[in-house]
């Protein structure tokens, strides 16, 4: 996103907030969707992932209140929708679910202690919905950074993101790794972060300042979460580990099996757990082994592994769908893409390509041609940068 545009969308949510609510906002925040480069379904098995936060994003303006009301607004969807701080429940109707993500993180907020106050909130996000770009993420994010910018209450960045995320498992009911929310709070403009969902360290890797761009292409297929088969994928992978620590008494989760165990003892498992185990354990020596091709300037080689990491989630893991095998299949076939793979959960939503600079508009006219002649479906292309983590603005 340009500097105009950003600032016409500030621009916007301050004037629709000043519309509704009869003066102008005294806090303005921001939190990033990101895209996932490498790394997929390891992070709820202790893994590594290695995202980036991406240039969409979700505003919130706010102004605070003299009682303990949260009035929200949605202008997305021209959608209000209000509860109270001393009675938090989730949304039922349909056309308010989308507060659930505020609600939770009030929620969250206050079983933790922290000091929360009524507010005023408008909501404005040109994060695809159900596209795999963590809209979710961003708007938990974003929603604990305005609350505590009501009270002016510090929280740490990684605390943060603990916290984001207790809300989408405990309040919404989606039993979510960390990543999504970790790369929204911490993450840094042009860097992807390197992350260790065990022990939350993280490494800021440089993008490569020029002659490779980031594109993400949507299938505008949609798919949430709470109803696709993630909390089933995840209950395999728990199953795996169960029954490799009768032979691996010492590993915790998946992360700590290495390919030599599991070549030595994947045979214990049932045939479809076996397939989730090996995906996981693969992906995270493929996601280390691409962070040092990057540093070393193998674009090459880090495409190669983006490659092997989608066909090892349409194949063991059984998260891709035919819309995304297709956006990949149109994408490879352009010159200068050096890997092409599906982002996020799966069953829909974006893929993430590596491209040369050179190449990008020839990806932009080629791909969705292709897409659509294959599918029926117009895919969204979108060329990014690595953006920066969640901040106030105001």
């Amino acid at each position: 996103m340009s500097g105009n545009q950003k600032s016409a969308r500030i621009q916007e949510v301050e004037s629709r907030f000043n519309e509704l609510f009869g003066h102008p906002p005294t806090i303005l925040v921001r939190a990033p969707g990101r895209v996932n480069l490498i790394g997929e379904h390891t992070d709820y098995n202790d893994g590594f992932v290695f995202p980036a936060a991406i240039e969409r994003e979700v505003l919130m303006a706010a102004s605070l209140r003299s009682d303990d009301e949260i009035r929200t607004y949605a202008l997305n969807f021209n959608q209000p929708s209000n509860f109270s701080l001393k009675d938090i429940q989730p949304a039922q109707e349909g056309r308010e679910r989308w507060s659930n993500y505020i609600r939770a993180m009030a929620s969250i907020l206050q079983s933790e202690q922290v000091p929360l106050r009524g507010i005023n909130l408008a909501v404005l996000g040109d994060v695809p919905l159900g596209s795999g770009l963590s809209s979710s993420a961003a708007m938990l994010v974003a929603a604990g950074l305005a609350f505590t910018a009501s009270t002016e209450t510090t929280i740490d960045p990684v605390k943060r993101a603990l916290l984001a995320q207790r809300a989408e498992r405990e309040f919404v009911g989606v039993n979510v790794g960390i990543m999504d929310m970790f790369i929204s709070a911490l993450g840094q403009a042009n860097h992807a972060l390197l992350i260790d969902t065990r022990s939350l360290e993280f490494e800021a890797v440089p993008m490569p300042a020029t002659g490779v761009s980031i594109v993400i292409a949507d299938t505008n297929k949609k798919r949430g979460l709470v109803d696709s088969e993630y909390n089933q994928r995840r209950a395999q992978c728990e199953d795996a580990v169960t029954i490799l620590k009768n032979v691996l008494p010492d590993i915790r989760a998946l992360r700590d099996v290495s390919l030599e165990d599991f070549e030595r003892f994947g045979s214990l498992l049932p045939e479809i757990v076996r397939k989730r185990a090996r995906h996981v354990i693969t992906e995270d020596v493929r996601t280390l082994e691409s962070v040092e091709a990057l540093k070393r300037g193998y674009i090459t080689r880090f495409g190669i592994l983006m490659n092997e990491s989608h066909e090892s989630l349409r194949n063991d893991y059984e998260v891709s769908c035919s819309e995304l095998d297709s956006l990949v299949e149109a994408a490879r076939s352009v010159d200068g893409v050096y890997g092409s793979r599906m982002t996020g959960a799966g069953f829909g939503g974006c893929t993430v390509s590596l491209v040369a600079d050179e190449a990008v508009e020839s990806f932009r006219e080629t791909v969705p041609n292709l897409f659509k002649t294959a599918t029926g479906l117009n895919a969204k292309i979108t060329i990014t940068t690595a953006a920066p983590g969640a901040e106030r603005l105001l």
